[in-house]
């Protein structure tokens, strides 16, 4: 499916690993659209287009990392995926663990894939781009998720 632009919401609370991931995406062949939050709250608030997220787009891919302010990332995810409107948007879990205990929760939760993030950016970079490459070139998105 190619889409005119891809809508990409990150859901991450430290700014300095948002600023990576955009960085990344600078270089990117895809017209992104980033989105950021920096809590679970927030992100459902935008998700339900709620407050000051009315005239959003619903994303086509979500970059959740775990641990989050107010409602961490598992939290998030459960309620994303027991929400009809929401189940369909791709999840992937971007985040400093590898701890297996959380990679087993949140495939049971429903996440579609689960990324530990690097430290170096030029591996960052990378492994951003190449979500990118998998989700927009190779995965079927549902129509209107």
């Amino acid at each position: 499916m190619l889409l005119e632009s891809i809508e990409i919401l990150i859901v991450e609370d430290d700014m300095g690993d948002v600023e990576l991931i955009k960085e990344s995406l600078k270089t990117s062949k895809f017209k992104v659209v980033l989105s950021h939050v920096s809590d679970g709250q927030e992100c459902m608030d935008y998700l339900r287009m709620q407050g000051k997220y009315k005239a959003v787009k619903k994303p086509d891919v979500v970059l959740l990392d775990l641990n989050l302010p107010k409602k961490d990332g598992r939290q998030v995810l459960a309620e994303m995926k027991t929400d009809p409107l929401l189940k369909k948007i791709p999840v992937v879990i971007l985040t400093t663990s590898d701890n297996e205990a959380d990679i087993n929760k949140t495939y049971e939760l429903g996440a579609n894939c689960f990324v530990t993030k690097p430290v170096d950016f030029q591996q960052i970079k990378k492994i951003v781009n190449e979500i990118a490459e998998f989700w927009f070139t190779v995965v079927k998105l549902p129509a209107g998720k």
